[in-house]
């Protein structure tokens, strides 16, 4: 049985209380047995909807899942993504409360910053090495209002990808001397190495994971804007965090990002 549109509402508003309240709920999955990706898409919709309508701007998008580690640790198989808004966008250093989460991870990533369109179907990755202006190291928050983290593929989506927050560093041109599959990540703990891995973890280059996403948003009939940016995947597994933490994000030719928690 597949959602009604009722249905569809009425899990947008869970999880949208779920946040709200920091009080994550069993998985949609279970409420909700007829729930596929495309109805996780559906509510995710739905409270992006809701979030523009208050005033919020649409500033970049993220990409969940794309490496080995990810999919190992949520036990899924493929891709997702999600949406990024412009109070979601922390500063490099800032202290941010913890309490403002359910249950937070930071991962190490790559932004891209485009200085032209992308839209699929058919976008590869020297479309969007052309279109893209600079990359910078980022510092994901992932966070999941399904408690626990026991989720499937269709609850992470429902739940905007497992999105929290992010933490951008410097704009980086980028050019063929960069070599993003051949970068090297390191994600610190309060100063401890918690784990590495390379680019070529990201569905082996993450321009190719922002490629994918370019495609995967053409069924929507949405495009990524010039001026977005896109979060193109972890090159490592994901830490929690806790009261007291500070988290560090390294990349090779990128420079560090860093975030503490209160």
């Amino acid at each position: 049985m597949t959602l009604t549109v009722n249905m569809i509402h009425e899990a947008a508003g869970l999880l949208r209380a779920a946040q709200t309240e920091r009080a994550p709920i069993t998985p949609l999955t279970e409420r909700y047995p007829g729930l596929d990706v495309a109805g996780a898409y559906a509510i995710q919709q739905v409270n992006l909807s809701r979030r523009l309508s208050t005033g919020r701007t649409l500033v970049g998008h993220k990409i969940g899942l794309t490496s080995a580690p990810m999919q190992t640790l949520l036990g899924v198989d493929e891709p997702d993504f999600g949406y990024i808004l412009d109070d979601m966008v922390l500063a490099d250093g800032c202290v941010t409360p913890a309490a403002g989460f359910c249950a937070p991870r930071v991962e190490p990533e790559v932004a891209f910053l485009l200085r032209a369109p992308l839209r699929g179907p058919g976008v590869t990755v020297a479309d969007v090495r052309a279109a893209t202006e600079a990359v910078a190291v980022a510092l994901e928050i992932v966070d999941s209002r399904i408690a626990d983290w026991k989720l499937t593929l269709p609850d992470t989506v429902a739940d905007n990808a497992s999105s929290g927050a992010v933490v951008l560093g410097d704009w980086t041109p980028y050019g063929d001397a960069l070599d993003l599959a051949g970068a090297q990540a390191s994600l610190q703990l309060n100063e401890a190495e918690i784990d590495s891995g390379v680019g070529s973890a990201v569905m082996g280059d993450p321009a190719a994971a922002v490629a994918w996403l370019a495609n995967a948003l053409a069924p929507f009939g949405t495009e990524i804007a010039p001026g977005q940016f896109i979060m193109s995947g972890s090159f490592t597994t994901a830490a929690f965090v806790h009261p007291g933490d500070t988290a560090t994000a390294t990349i090779s030719g990128l420079g560090t990002v860093s975030l503490s928690f209160a």
